[in-house]
């Protein structure tokens, strides 16, 4: 049984971009999920996940992932963020 779900968790408002040559570029959190039988195996898809969301957004990667995992019986969550920019 394997549930893979790949998600920008950021609201859409977060992506406008000013039209100013100065402006900062736009930043969001990524998110990607993944349950799996073991926690090694969820931590690798959930990561995976993430890498794919922000490839999909033609983000770039910023920062350290940070990795939060569940263990509720048999199966193990877990879900991985980490900042993107454009």
């Amino acid at each position: 049984m394997t549930l893979i779900r790949s998600t920008v968790a950021a609201v859409a408002c977060v992506l406008a971009f000013g039209a100013t040559a100065d402006a900062k570029p736009a930043c969001v959190r990524a998110g990607g999920e993944a349950t799996m039988v073991t926690a090694d195996l969820a931590k690798f898809m959930a990561n995976a996940a993430l890498e794919n969301s922000i490839k999909a957004k033609g983000l770039k990667a910023s920062g350290p992932v940070k990795i939060t995992c569940k263990a509720p019986a048999p199966l193990t969550y877990c879900l991985a963020e980490r900042r993107a920019c454009k």
